[in-house]
């Protein structure tokens, strides 16, 4: 199957847009649709940024992935996951991989390879995140933003699945990415 043998769609016209909450972090907007068929809704989303976001698999030259141990506040407990954060104005995706490297987890990388480009809970918010493998690291520190010393977890690459059973690791993202980055460096077996 290819995207020519999905039918082609006409999206919906956006009559009106009203912004009914905003933060520091985000901004919520009502979206007034009317459908090809002329059904009309609305509907409530978080708007994005629009500068996009990152996420790195980092893999060392002895074969192990580089996670971090952090504090998510929306599930109020440590998550073990993949180095990301978003994309700085001006910055490509491929060069904010590589920030987001050095500040999370202390190495640049002279390979960076996209694996997929994902979105976040696409009925309500509007969010890219480019997924990337980083191979070639290198120690390299640059400061981040992080409130607390990140904890960095070494995993080996062959002991991928097991990852999949480990408690902490559970944020869908990291989850997905490392499912690709398997998939790509072909430990599928």
């Amino acid at each position: 199957m290819s995207d020519k043998d999905l039918p082609l769609l006409t999206p919906p016209k956006i009559h009106k847009r009203t912004v009914i909450a905003k933060s520091r972090m985000f901004e919520i907007e009502t979206l007034e649709l009317e459908f090809a068929n002329g059904a009309t809704r609305q509907y409530e989303r978080m708007r994005g940024s629009g500068r996009g976001a990152v996420l790195v698999v980092p893999v060392t030259e002895t074969r192990e992935f580089l996670l971090i141990r952090e504090y998510a506040a929306g599930t109020e407990q440590y998550e073990l996951g993949f180095p990301k954060g978003l994309i700085d104005p001006g910055e490509s995706a491929l060069e904010a991989g590589n920030r987001e490297l050095q500040e999370e987890v202390g190495f640049a990388a002279s390979e960076l390879t996209s694996l997929k480009q994902i979105t976040l809970a696409p009925g309500y918010f509007a969010a890219n995140m480019q997924l990337l493998l980083a191979q070639g690291l290198t120690p390299s520190q640059l400061e981040g933003d992080e409130p607390e010393p990140l904890v960095i977890v070494k995993w080996p690459i062959d002991e991928w699945r097991s990852l999949l059973d480990w408690s902490e690791f559970k944020e869908a993202r990291s989850v997905t990415a490392l499912m690709l980055a398997a998939r790509h460096l072909g430990l599928w077996r």
